[in-house]
């Protein structure tokens, strides 16, 4: 245990895995959960778990990869043209996470968004709420906050680029 310990003061472990000590522990770590989920769901039903794995490598792989690169590729050119050069990344990552977190609700709750359980009501004794509208309303909130957030930090950079430009109206910018 010491001698471990000893390595991982010294660098040693690092530079014989090649990255950081918490990056080797999290993909023990991931690789355990995933081996206890493996060993509790596979014997059940290995068909169905492979049947999904397969299908959400394919689905993964020959849909959504496509879909999301072509969105990706068409903000990055519609940024190219419009943003300035210096903030075109900043840009360009105040679109994709609300656009990322958007779809990961979508992926999450699609069934609910697109009412495919047609028994719902007669399950649960109520109507459906709007989960249509909830999810744009999400979508709505995100994109709108990832717009003041980059309204806010694009204000910043240009107080910041105007105090370095000139010493007397740093002061200005203070007193405001």
């Amino acid at each position: 245990m010491t001698t471990i310990l000893r390595n991982l003061a010294t660098g040693r472990v690092a530079r014989w895995y090649g990255a950081n000590p918490l990056h080797l522990l999290a993909c023990v770590g991931a690789f355990s959960l995933a081996g206890y989920a493996a060993l509790r769901f596979v014997p059940a039903n290995p068909l169905g778990v492979a049947a999904w794995f397969v299908g959400g490598a394919l689905g993964h792989d020959l849909l959504l990869l496509p879909l999301y690169s072509l969105a990706d590729r068409s903000v990055a050119v519609v940024v190219r043209r419009r943003a300035p050069k210096a903030t075109r990344t900043l840009w360009l990552n105040h679109v994709r996470v609300p656009a990322a977190l958007s779809a990961l609700a979508f992926a999450v709750f699609f069934p609910l968004i697109l009412r495919l359980p047609r028994n719902l009501e007669g399950v649960t004794g109520r109507p459906p709420p709007d989960y249509f509208g909830r999810w744009l309303l999400l979508t709505g909130v995100l994109f709108a906050g990832s717009a003041f957030l980059l309204a806010c930090r694009l204000r910043l950079s240009r107080l910041r680029r105007r105090g370095s430009d000139s010493p007397a109206r740093q002061d200005e910018v203070l007193d405001a």
